[in-house]
């Protein structure tokens, strides 16, 4: 059965904004679930990746430091938590106390160096999805009777956000 692109549209914003899962959306579309993951590969080999979106709006909504603070504030403690076992540990030798130090180390640097590394892609998708939904919301309150035609460009342009920062 073929679909037209409004329902795709609806699809993509359930499962983005929605943060619905793709059985979820499947039902209450009344699609096939095999046809929304179909849909969801194809906009991602177009650029429109459909989990990266939804971080992004999450991120948007949350704050990405806030979820960088978290992770690395989470391993902090985890890192914190095996030092003081290690000052209380007996019978380790001292080579053994620095292989484990040096693979703390090695940790805390990962950890922090892949949150940096995620941020920034996240990050810019996060902030102009931002932008958008606060554009529709002032458009919305300002200038009501500019708001249908508005809002049924802005997805489609989210939609374009997306491939474009994705």
């Amino acid at each position: 059965m073929a679909h037209d692109d409004r329902k795709k549209r609806d699809a993509r914003k359930k499962y983005v904004f929605e943060r619905q899962a793709l059985p979820v959306v499947a039902l209450t579309l009344g699609v096939p679930e095999a046809t929304l993951r179909r849909w969801k590969r194809e906009a991602g080999a177009k650029g429109d990746d459909w989990d990266t979106a939804r971080s992004a709006n999450t991120i948007a909504g949350e704050g990405l430091d806030k979820l960088i603070t978290e992770v690395v504030q989470d391993y902090v403690t985890v890192h914190q938590a095996t030092i003081e076992d290690l000052r209380t540990q007996q019978g380790l030798t001292a080579s053994e106390r620095a292989k484990i130090l040096a693979g703390l180390a090695d940790s805390f640097n990962k950890t922090v160096s892949a949150a940096g590394r995620i941020s920034p892609k996240i990050s810019e998708l996060g902030v102009a999805m931002d932008v958008l939904k606060r554009f529709a919301e002032f458009v919305t309150r300002q200038h009501p009777k500019l708001a249908p035609p508005l809002l049924e460009v802005i997805e489609p342009f989210g939609q374009h956000l997306a491939e474009v920062y994705g």
